[in-house]
């Protein structure tokens, strides 16, 4: 097996300008399945849906305004003319985002980052073929590439008449690069599927650093934001003004995406927030329908360990009884170099029908299966947000190409529902799927998708209200909605967890809510797994001889109730006590192949529980000298620059924040860094884009808070004015009527706004 890997050892870098990479199917590990969805990608365009196959790049049909905080209101005289001013907006407000997400879609994140971001690059060019992507625009329907024109239109007009702003690499956009990032969800499949550190080994570097491998490897030990959401729906029985209400709640990363509405005359009128760079709304609102995203815990990536060997002077796997060959693909990537120059890097990547060769495990080459079809995927994004009803978005869901997210789905007919995600193989449910499987036996492999009919999913439920936390779909409209036995294994790997536990308890009973209430709820402080291991800590302590050492912090603990806020030295003492609980337990449990909550609850002993405190205390003292320090001192709110890797500093003003990460069952979520030489953590995940939708028959009425700012540029009065507002829950309402508001056209000078008023805040220490 050494001389085999040999063969994919990196080539040298000789000079000239990078080629074409080879022809490749743009579906290697579902080839069947990317020709069903290929077929419904190119049926004809609906009869409202823009026919020119160009757009002109000047925006002489598109104005823009923008309200009080800087949102911009889009509106264009075809939809293809509202995409060209949305994502011009999105350039104005944030485009070093909008490039660097291009670049990493497209691999070429080297180009800028350097030898640093070479495996990241070559992980998304297992999947991301420039030429295929091309053909696959050509293919497109004609309303499709109207769009992607208009998309990359605005994008050239936005440079064009900004000379002042220098990209680091892509200086003019090709309507087909829209198809290397089709979905928006933070944490795409190909990132959590693939091992960095791995495919460095398999394909000849050196791994990289810790914190850059894959999720499941490097977070066991270390407390992480989930990278999930909050979704809730209530229908008119739950309502106190009989409309459905909706909840849309992501947590992901700080500033990852821009809210907007964008409006045309054929009829488009979508408001919510789109992940920097995409065309498509990805969590809104239509004057109809409503839609929240969650991160699902469906198995929707399988890794195929083959047996491989030389035969014939070919490289070969074997299926069954046969020998297959082993598919190659040419990768060129350029990379940064210290001087500023570019080198070439050349690979040989391998796949076999599964998909591609991302690592050697036990004498066996894993392959990894995953979706791979970008031109279903960017019509379906584009398409929900056209519908207007649960069966026209269950329509354009047969396309199949949503393969992570549940859908929280609210409409104005009093529907609300529960929906799986739409990409789920077929496969044998003998088999674990958690673990690489046999690639050599042809019963493991994928047969076809799941129809939706027969996917988890809740409709208007008796219980009135449906919810989905990152946690399993069986209880997602009370306990014992669904039961797990009535579908395969693989229909779920998350398991419930706190968020889900706290949710039953707050609406599994018969409270109708405003939309006021439910934001109230939404922020409820109380912390479920501090409630469920404490008993255990208090046993434990009892029988431990370090018991009058560690008496005042479990007094301090017990006499809690459970709840953060930003004065309460318990919540603090609990954070710290959590951190050390996750480091020693998630390793465990991932040994175990047990999901981490449900490892906690059942597994966890209480001598893990006492060993996790006295580390909590001893790392306090450490961290701040003593183990009593309220928890809003140390929890902090800072945005000092428009950096997407973000630097905080404890001399400079921040933002007490009463809510604490996810894990630990808020609701409202606020993941932190801890930086070197910094004493306060500061937030760069959790609540994101928040909102709150009524249903009114007159049209919806809706609220909302960012994080932050619209703007990523510290000069500007929209940078950190909604901080104080994210900070304590205060939703602005969302204006949905932007007439009466100045407009100006793509590359008109923008009206002058208001000098920026920083947040300001207190220090690190300090209230």
């Amino acid at each position: 097996m050494r001389g085999v890997v040999a063969l994919v050892a990196v080539m040298a870098a000789p000079a000239g300008a990078i080629p074409v990479p080879s022809p490749t199917p743009s579906c290697r590990a579902c080839p069947g399945i990317h020709r069903a969805a290929h077929v419904t990608a190119a049926a004809p365009a609906e009869p409202w849906m823009p026919g020119r196959a160009r757009h002109d790049g000047d925006g002489r049909d598109v104005t823009i305004a923008r309200d009080a905080f800087g949102i911009a209101h889009i509106h264009g005289r075809t939809d293809a003319d509202a995409v060209f001013g949305m994502i011009y907006a999105q350039a104005e407000d944030d485009f070093p985002r909008i490039e660097r997400n291009y670049l990493a879609a497209l691999g070429r994140l080297a180009e800028v980052e350097g030898e640093a971001a070479v495996w990241t690059d070559l992980r998304q060019r297992l999947f991301v073929d420039p030429a295929a992507l091309q053909r696959s625009y050509a293919q497109s329907p004609p309303w499709l590439r109207a769009l992607m024109n208009a998309w990359a239109a605005g994008l050239n007009r936005y440079l064009a008449t900004h000379p002042a702003v220098h990209p680091r690499s892509i200086t003019r956009f090709e309507p087909w690069m829209a198809l290397a990032f089709s979905e928006g969800s933070i944490g795409g499949d190909i990132e959590r599927g693939v091992d960095l550190g791995a495919l460095a080994a398999f394909y000849g570097g050196a791994a990289p650093a810790a914190p850059a491998l894959a999720p499941k490897l490097a977070d066991a030990g270390r407390l992480v934001e989930p990278k999930g959401s909050n979704g809730l729906a209530f229908g008119p029985t739950r309502s106190a003004s009989g409309h459905p209400l909706l909840w849309i709640n992501p947590h992901t990363s700080f500033f990852f995406r821009a809210e907007q509405q964008v409006q045309s005359d054929q009829g488009l009128d979508v408001y919510g927030a789109a992940t920097w760079g995409q065309f498509f709304v990805y969590q809104g609102f239509n004057r109809r329908l409503g839609w929240m995203h969650t991160s699902s815990g469906v198995d929707n990536i399988d890794e195929f360990a083959v047996e491989v060997a030389k035969r014939n002077g070919q490289l070969r796997y074997r299926y069954g009884r046969a020998w297959r060959p082993v598919r190659t693909q040419a990768v060129t990537l350029s990379v940064r170099q210290a001087d500023g120059s570019q080198a070439l890097r050349r690979f040989t990547t391998l796949a076999t029908h599964h998909g591609p060769i991302i690592r050697a495990e036990n004498g066996r080459w894993i392959a990894v299966a995953m979706l791979n079809a970008p031109l279903a995927a960017l019509e379906q994004s584009w398409l929900r947000t056209r519908a207007t009803t649960l069966a026209a978005y269950l329509k354009v869901g047969e396309r199949k190409a949503n393969s992570s997210n549940n859908t929280i789905l609210a409409a104005a007919d009093g529907t609300i529902a529960y929906l799986h995600p739409q990409f789920v193989p077929v496969r044998d449910d003998r088999f674990d799927y958690t673990k690489p499987v046999d690639g050599s036996d042809p019963a493991t492999d994928w047969h076809g998708l799941h129809r939706l009919a027969d996917l988890p999913q809740v409709v208007n439920p008796a219980s009135g209200w449906v919810m989905n936390t990152n946690n399993a779909p069986w209880a997602a409209a009370g306990a014992g909605t669904l039961k797990p036995g009535d579908f395969p294994r693989y229909m779920d790997q998350f398991g419930e967890n706190p968020r889900g536990q706290h949710a039953l308890m707050l609406f599994a009973n018969a409270t109708r809510f405003t939309p006021q209430t439910l934001t109230r709820a939404a922020f409820d402080s109380f912390l479920p797994l501090f409630a469920e291991q404490l008993p255990g800590l208090a046993r434990g302590v009892a029988a431990d001889p370090r018991q009058a050492a560690l008496a005042e912090p479990l007094r301090l603990l017990t006499g809690w109730d459970r709840r953060w806020a930003t004065g309460s030295e318990a919540t603090s003492l609990a954070v710290y006590w959590g951190e050390a609980l996750w480091a020693s337990e998630g390793p465990r449990a991932q040994a175990a192949n047990v999901p981490l909550f449900t490892y906690m609850a059942t597994r966890t002993t209480d001598a893990a529980r006492v060993d996790a405190l006295a580390s909590a205390v001893a790392q306090m003292r450490r961290d701040h000298g003593t183990w009593r320090i309220a928890w809003g001192r140390i929890n902090r709110f800072q945005r000092l620059s428009g950096a997407i890797a973000p630097q905080f500093d404890d001399r400079a003003p921040s933002l007490p924040v009463g809510f604490t990460s996810g894990n630990f069952g808020s609701l409202a979520a606020f993941g932190v860094e801890r930086q070197a030489g910094q004493r306060c953590f500061y937030g760069t995940s959790g609540n994101s884009f928040v909102a709150v939708v009524e249903f009114d028959p007159a049209g919806p009425r809706a609220w909302a808070v960012s994080a932050g700012g619209e703007s990523g540029d510290p000069a500007s009065p929209h940078f950190d004015d909604q901080a104080r507002r994210y900070t304590t829950g205060d939703l602005r309402p969302i204006l949905l009527d932007a007439r009466g508001l100045t407009t100006y056209r793509p590359g008109d000078p923008r009206p002058a706004e208001p000098t920026r008023v920083a947040a300001g805040g207190s220090v690190c220490g300090e209230p």
